[in-house]
């Protein structure tokens, strides 16, 4: 097509390092042109004047998972679509969320075993000794940036175009209720989905904002290890990020102002803690951040690194200050709704919550939707924008009433062992005075576990049902691969499977996924006959 040859026209190889960096994408190497390429092509125009539809049954602002799902799957449905992406196509997930992150933990899982195999003496080298392994972080990142390169034309402007939508590179702006401006051109539309995603909340702590830090959306531009991370919040980034730099050398501390992974089971934060802290994490609670100090600025050199210093309070036991060259800033996400002219369309927000949203998806502007991480009150999950954004597509096109509070979202901490989650923790049904019964198996026992080598990792599955009955309302997995196990319940619970019939699939064996059974024949041990 006309736009595929344009997307070629001017290759990133061709680019001034300069011009990625603005992005906030380097090193400019081979992969990482490849990336922009596919999800930031130069010399993209979209389509012209004569091609463009007098209007658009549907745009889609926002190329994220959310964007691309809606323009790709109304084109394939038919509609006159169209994506508008103002940065990289592929949002955070493909760009420095999802993947990248997944890339480092593949990594820091294997130099983890690899410690482990020495530790218990089977693997040595030639002659017999134990060889000594160190991380090569340049080759880390090397991987991440080549595999991440190789994931990115399922979410390019060519793959959007070839799927039937319209794609526009550029900054939208409402300007009107059934208007939008990218580029300088009007676009007219029947319904519209916003789905801009969101950024990394920074807090207003004195010396932060002219500080070096990085946040998730610099953090994989690193090309050398830092030799010390201080890490700015207890979330499931700061989790994953701090067990893997531990995992590759750096001395990592997590300064927490409240528990980690607050919004899990205690059980399975304490689990997380323990992991970490055996890979060398070093916790600080319940402190406070009074300053940021920049000892030194980042040098020239992106090998080299800058120094900052944290002044600390909190109370006893909290050191005064804290040095690292490295400072992660996760302290949540904020969504992005600067800048797109919502009250021109007369779609109403809360800067720090998001645009509101009713239950099928539809802003107060009845053509207008939202999805993702940029609406209030939903789970910010990319599997969350992606589903969202089928519903935005089936509600808004073809007049049906999917609802959003119908959906089954799991969310998974990708630690070692990961943390996977669905529907109520006892603490949320508590709170919703949801009386429930538990049915709990640890791992410790679970044969699978133990020959991984991983029986005290503190690995549990427990079950919420409701109060005398098996109707499953949430779960809670800790082991390696959990995130794989949760889909078993959340399917349950979707399709309206009871936890007894669960209890019945049969498991392969030895698996990890047996917990879920063995939960689940704590609820026929409960209610089986008996003989007298």
């Amino acid at each position: 097509t006309a736009q595929s040859k344009l997307s070629m026209a001017s290759s990133w190889s061709d680019a001034p390092p300069e011009e990625a960096r603005a992005l906030d994408v380097w090193p400019l190497d081979e992969s990482n042109v490849k990336l922009l390429d596919a999800v930031r092509p130069r010399a993209w125009e979209g389509p012209t004047e004569a091609e463009a539809a007098g209007e658009y049954d549907i745009i889609a602002i926002g190329s994220g998972a959310g964007g691309l799902v809606t323009a790709k799957q109304a084109a394939r449905r038919g509609a006159r679509s169209a994506l508008i992406s103002g940065h990289l196509a592929g949002g955070d997930c493909l760009n420095v969320g999802c993947v990248p992150s997944k890339a480092l933990l593949h990594c820091a899982r294997a130099a983890r075993e690899a410690r482990a195999a020495l530790a218990e003496g089977f693997l040595v080298a030639a002659d017999g000794t134990a060889p000594k392994l160190e991380v090569d972080f340049d080759a880390v990142m090397a991987r991440m940036r080549r595999l991440r390169a190789h994931i990115a034309p399922a979410d390019s402007h060519e793959g959007s175009a070839a799927a039937g939508a319209h794609v526009y590179q550029g900054w939208a702006r409402f300007s009107g209720p059934d208007t939008v401006v990218v580029n300088e051109r009007t676009l007219r539309f029947k319904k519209c989905v916003i789905a801009t995603g969101g950024r990394a909340a920074v807090p207003p702590t004195p010396g932060l904002a002219a500080a070096p830090y990085v946040t998730n959306a610099t953090l994989y531009n690193l090309t050398a290890l830092p030799p010390r991370m201080v890490v700015l919040g207890a979330g499931v980034i700061g989790m994953e990020m701090a067990q893997a730099f531990a995992a590759f050398g750096s001395q990592v501390t997590v300064l927490a102002r409240s528990a980690v992974l607050s919004k899990e089971e205690p059980a399975a934060r304490e689990a997380v803690v323990k992991a970490l802290e055996a890979d060398g994490v070093a916790f600080v609670s319940g402190v406070d951040v009074k300053e940021v100090q920049t000892l030194r600025q980042q040098p020239d050199d992106p090998r080299a690194f800058p120094l900052l210093k944290l002044v600390l309070g909190g109370g006893g036991g909290v050191p005064a200050e804290l040095e690292c060259e490295a400072l992660l800033v996760a302290t949540g996400r904020t969504p992005n709704v600067d800048g797109l002219g919502l009250d021109a369309a007369g779609v109403a927000h809360c800067g720090k919550e998001g645009i509101a949203i009713d239950d099928l998806g539809a802003t107060s502007n009845p053509r207008v939707y939202a999805v993702g991480d940029c609406a209030a009150g939903v789970p910010r999950f990319t599997h969350m924008s992606g589903e969202m954004a089928k519903l935005a597509v089936q509600n808004a096109l073809f007049g049906d009433g999917w609802k959003v509070s119908s959906l089954v979202v799991p969310r998974c901490c990708y630690t070692e062992p990961e943390v996977a989650s669905v529907g109520l923790t006892r603490r949320d049904a508590e709170a919703a005075g949801v009386a429930v019964d538990t049915y709990s198996s640890s791992l410790e026992h679970n044969d699978r576990v133990i020959l991984e080598g991983q029986a005290a990792g503190g690995g549990i599955v427990e079950i919420h049902c409701s109060k005398d009955t098996d109707t499953i309302v949430g779960a809670t997995v800790v082991a390696a691969g959990a995130g794989n196990i949760i889909n078993e319940v959340t399917l349950a619970m979707q399709a309206g499977v009871g936890l007894g019939a669960v209890a019945r699939v049969i498991h392969p064996y030895p698996t990890v996924g047996e917990g879920v059974m063995q939960a689940g024949l704590g609820y026929i041990r409960r209610h089986w006959a008996k003989l007298n």
